[in-house]
């Protein structure tokens, strides 16, 4: 399987040229840095691995990261993708041969699959949609316009994800409703106490993450990650949790949490794009209308009304992403082949490393709270070097060195805004990486650094 990146002339010559070389090493339990699993096996062993390849040239002699603002893909997901489109490839709900009945039962394994994931009630609480943004949508058409009224509060955070504030724009413009924003406290996270007094009998919503795509807090060790702490559920809102950054990293536990909405995206979990999920609560999803009009939402149509189909296929209008939900259902088979609860405690441990060495580099700020024993930061850290812009490191740090990070604003422009800065740089890690691939991000970001120093 290979992936064709655009080419870039190279800045150094004497780079060397190598057809497709592995953006992943191949598997090894050398190295003392990978935690073994339950069946002896580390984490790059587990299931079949990973085989993306450039098909541009890259130094052979390190290895870059992972494209961040995504996954990589096992090949079990690949060829679970592969075998429903040749083996058993239909539509689903809409017939009796045995073509859709195979079809019909792998896309609802997945659905108990995500259920069981996140340990729901029940599968009927899984939501499939085209992305986490397209759950959010869902949520704010469906029962925003519904229950929200003027003067109605939404709380939410500076922090969140684009696709987070949004949608709730749209629906404060066409209802009266007000949004109210947490700030940032000292440690740069949400402020839980802000939060805690921002709630009023006035409140109907709050939306929150449960990792900042930026700021990076984990969670698990703070009072932030428990959302009966912050008393929505006193006052009768709802809580709706962005949990894009935490499902594919820990495990997530959507009773203990106790969201009332809770949304995830297949593509960080390495699952296929193009599929999300939304999970909520059996009893509000019943209550809630359609979001989109077709087939199979449908229980009867009449010329002049339709009644509708019981949650959840009242939200899913059409033929869905059969593939890819079924390819998500791979990925949750080999996550939790691992263990999510393996994989979160050595992505700690890589989060920990990264943030230590990257405080070393020359004139950097790296934002969100430091790691601590109360406070755990994720695998992951968004950055800046003082008179040089995030993008010219990025483009420096993939052209001479093959290391691929993300620079811009990374969909989080308010927060970019009340931080005092345009745009950051970010590095992301996953369970695939290890310290030797810090390592080399760290030597070819100071190789980065020292180059447009020299300018100066």
């Amino acid at each position: 399987m290979a992936l064709k990146l655009p080419s870039f002339k190279f800045l150094n010559p004497n780079i060397s040229t190598i057809r497709s070389p592995p953006l992943l090493r191949k598997f090894s339990s050398s190295s003392s840095s990978l935690p073994v699993s339950a069946s002896g096996t580390t984490l790059r062993e587990a299931g079949p691995g990973f085989q993306l390849r450039f098909s541009r040239s890259v130094n052979p002699a390190r290895l870059p990261h992972p494209p961040p603002a995504t996954s990589q893909k096992p090949i079990s997901v690949i060829k679970a993708l592969q075998d429903y489109y040749e083996s058993y490839n239909s539509n689903v709900h809409r017939g009796i041969h045995y073509l859709s009945s195979k079809a019909t039962e792998k896309y609802e394994l997945a659905r108990e699959k995500v259920a069981a994931f996140i340990n729901a009630e029940e599968s009927r609480e899984i939501v499939f949609t085209r992305n986490a943004t397209e759950a959010i949508n869902l949520v704010a058409y469906s029962w925003g316009f519904t229950n929200l009224k003027s003067g109605d509060e939404v709380v939410l955070t500076i922090a969140e994800h684009h696709s987070a504030i949004v949608p709730w724009q749209f629906v404060a413009q066409k209802t009266g409703a007000v949004l109210k924003f947490v700030d940032l406290n000292e440690d740069e996270v949400a402020d839980v106490v802000q939060l805690k007094e921002m709630i009023s009998s006035k409140t109907k919503l709050v939306v929150v993450h449960h990792i900042s795509n930026t700021l990076v807090l984990d969670p698990a060790t703070t009072r932030f990650g428990c959302f009966k702490f912050i008393g929505a559920h006193a006052v009768e809102a709802k809580v709706l949790v962005d949990a894009c950054q935490s499902v594919p990293h820990m495990p997530v536990d959507v009773r203990d949490l106790d969201a009332d909405f809770l949304v995830a995206s297949s593509h960080k979990m390495c699952g296929p794009t193009g599929v999300g999920f939304l999970y909520g609560k059996s009893d509000i999803l019943s209550a809630m209308p359609p979001f989109l009009g077709g087939g199979e939402m449908i229980s009867d149509v009449f010329l002049d009304h339709s009644t509708y189909a019981e949650p959840p296929s009242r939200f899913e209008a059409g033929t869905p992403a059969i593939g890819e939900v079924i390819g998500l259902g791979a990925a949750i088979d080999y996550l939790q082949g691992i263990g999510m609860q393996k994989i979160h405690e050595y992505e700690m441990e890589l989060a920990d490393y990264l943030y230590e060495n990257l405080s070393t580099v020359n004139n950097i700020r790296i934002y969100g709270p430091k790691p601590s024993k109360g406070v755990d930061r994720a695998a992951l850290c968004s950055f800046n070097v003082k008179n040089i812009h995030p993008t010219d490191i990025a483009t420096f740090l993939d052209q001479q060195h093959g290391v691929a990070i993300r620079s811009g604003h990374h969909c989080a422009q308010p927060l970019h805004r009340y931080l005092g800065i345009n745009a950051s740089a970010r590095a992301s890690l996953h369970f695939y990486n290890t310290k030797e691939d810090v390592d080399y991000f760290i030597h070819a970001l100071n190789d980065t650094v020292n180059f447009f120093d020299s300018f100066k």
